[in-house]
């Protein structure tokens, strides 16, 4: 009867072991949150359709784990909110990796480096930082520019005013009338909305802050987020992150595994 029962447990410890080790694995889909408006990151075309380089990296994580990809847009004041409350996996969307950011959630290491960067009108006056004393300047709420700008205490303390907006686009659109006097923001994303758009600005060749984006997972997900820096690094390997950079970016500027 002894033997009986310990072999019941054993066999019950085992399934126990083998539900434990399968949970993530028996993953089916993978929810991205991210900011819609974010080009070239995570943006809508013309048919309405979120693209970008984060979602391209992102669909080919799922191809090969055999996941499906939901990408989410959330409110990117709200986005740890949206993480700990588990309605979105992780947050990959041009995310900056900061000390702050950090106590809060995990990250993968770096896969794309990055600045924060001052865009001007292209008929401004302004050369440098210090040629921005007494103007209005926005950046996103939520964002690495606000960091970038609290930072540079001398720099903020010059300004007359600093504006947050909900996203670039509503930003950059209130440069192009004027409402503001300068924009803080990614210069990865600067390069690709002064390109994309047209637009007559320029950025300012003294920046706030390097950084790098990382993917945003929540504390304790070591796992998943494994999995998913597994896949990228297999990705780079084998060229597909490379031609990736080369569509959104014109050249290959990822460093991943560096």
């Amino acid at each position: 009867m002894k033997i009986k029962l310990s072999f019941a447990a054993a066999l019950a410890m085992a399934g126990l072991m083998l539900v434990s080790c399968s949970r993530e694995s028996a993953r089916t889909a993978f929810v991205v949150g991210l900011d819609d408006s974010f080009p070239p990151m995570g943006f809508r075309n013309a048919d309405n359709e979120i693209v970008g380089y984060d979602v391209d990296l992102a669909r080919e994580v799922c191809r090969r784990r055999g996941w499906e990809l939901k990408l989410q847009p959330i409110d990117w004041n709200a986005k740890e909110m949206e993480l700990n409350t588990r309605k979105i996996d992780c947050i990959w969307n041009g995310f900056t990796i900061t000390a702050e950011r950090q106590k809060a959630m995990c990250f993968t290491p770096p896969y794309l480096k990055n600045a924060q960067v001052v865009v001007v009108r292209q008929d401004s006056a302004a050369q440098k930082l210090a040629d921005l004393a007494g103007k209005k300047v926005g950046t996103q709420a939520g964002s690495a520019g606000v960091g970038a700008i609290d930072e540079a205490a001398a720099f903020k303390a010059s300004l007359a005013e600093v504006v947050e907006y909900k996203d670039y686009l509503t930003a950059l659109m209130d440069l192009e009338s004027k409402g503001v006097d300068a924009i803080v923001m990614d210069l990865l994303v600067a390069n690709d909305n002064i390109r994309r758009s047209g637009k007559p600005f320029r950025i300012l060749e003294e920046t706030l802050s390097p950084e790098t984006f990382g993917v945003g997972f929540r504390l304790g997900d070591d796992a998943l987020m494994d999995e998913v820096w597994q896949t990228l690094l297999a990705m780079q390997a084998d060229g597909t992150v490379s031609k990736l950079a080369e569509k959104w970016f014109g050249a290959d500027i990822s460093v991943i595994g560096q």
